[in-house]
């Protein structure tokens, strides 16, 4: 005689529970104590109703989701941190999270503050580049209250409640290039020197300008600063800024370039010819900036790993969950001055 299949009434009998939690349990629905959980399962495995793989992942936890939030048209640096999110699910499969990417409208306070608001809340987790502004402050706080986690990434966010900042310090990323600039030019050279940020709306930036004039001041006075351009991080804009410099100072010596765009520098330098006389210096190895200092025009690069900087938040975002501290097994973030003999 052929022994007949369990079923699910069979499973909730032996488990002692109701039909419709053994239904919720092997759904993987909220809502059932994690005792309960044990004892259908156990049920389940003795009653050979499920493969032991399937019961295995009833018993698992669901993954944790996370949300990385970025400008949609910002420098290639932040496209390739994007990408990088959306590429590399096998590699949070140990950390059992799912991660997600999101973009808004570039330097657009109220843009980001509310992406926060409304999809912050359906995450376990936030990371984004932050914009210094009292409403993006208030959408953290807002989050903060309702027991989702969120960390800055690249540029912080000032007095708000963030568990944590991904990123270079940005103050000595400034530093590190006025040095560079000043080092490239000499100790008496008498020249004028050019800033183009993204934007100041970014603290990452602002810091980045304030390092910067911090060490001329401090080391090299003789180099006269120009007055800051904000180029949104768009090629287009640097491009038109660049040759603006180039025309009005004749005796321009060197351009830090706080942001993204840099290809649009670049493309100005050559166009005018002045890419092996004018020192320039960036941030962000991309494959921009790699063909920029492959053929001279550029002269070195501030790097962080966009790799590591999402590996950095997954890791404090599974310690808080796992409740461990909080930067267990998380490296500070590295800063690497890249030349065209050192590329990587």
């Amino acid at each position: 005689m052929t022994r007949s299949l369990p079923g699910l009434a069979d499973v909730a009998r032996l488990a002692g529970v109701s039909t419709a939690t053994v239904d919720r349990v092997l759904h993987r629905r909220p809502g059932v104590r994690q005792a309960t959980v044990q004892r259908v399962v156990q049920a389940a495995a003795q009653l050979d109703y499920l493969p032991r793989h399937e019961l295995h992942a009833t018993l698992a936890p669901e993954p944790m989701q996370l949300l990385f939030v970025l400008p949609d048209r910002s420098s290639r640096f932040l496209r390739m941190l994007g990408e990088w999110v959306g590429y590399s699910q096998e590699h949070w499969a140990p950390f059992n999270v799912n991660c997600k990417t999101a973009f808004i409208e570039s330097f657009d306070p109220e843009a980001l503050a509310s992406l926060l608001r409304r999809r912050g809340r359906r995450v376990d987790g936030v990371a984004f580049m932050a914009l210094e502004h009292p409403v993006v402050r208030e959408a953290v706080d807002r989050l903060a209250e309702h027991g989702v986690p969120s960390i800055t990434l690249v540029s912080d966010l000032s007095h708000s409640r963030r568990v944590a900042y991904v990123g270079l310090d940005n103050r000595a990323a400034g530093r590190t290039a006025a040095y560079l600039i000043g080092r490239f030019l000499g100790p008496s050279r008498r020249a004028k020197v050019a800033m183009i940020a993204g934007s100041l709306s970014y603290r990452a930036h602002e810091e980045r300008e304030a390092g910067f004039m911090q060490l001329l001041a401090e080391q090299y006075p003789q180099l006269q600063v120009l007055g800051l351009r904000e180029g949104y991080d768009d090629e287009r804009t640097n491009y038109r800024t660049t040759l603006a410099l180039l025309e009005q100072h004749r005796d321009l010596a060197a351009i830090y370039n706080i942001g993204g765009g840099a290809e649009g520098v670049g493309r100005g330098l050559k166009e005018s010819g002045q890419e092996h006389r004018v020192v320039f210096i960036g941030h962000g190895l991309t494959p921009d900036t790699r063909a920029l200092l492959i053929d001279g025009t550029m002269d070195a690069v501030i790097n962080q790993s966009p790799q590591s900087a999402i590996l950095t938040c997954v890791r404090i975002f599974t310690n808080l969950r796992d409740r461990r501290d909080m930067m267990s097994g998380v490296e500070a973030t590295r800063s690497q001055v890249i030349f065209r003999e050192n590329l990587p």
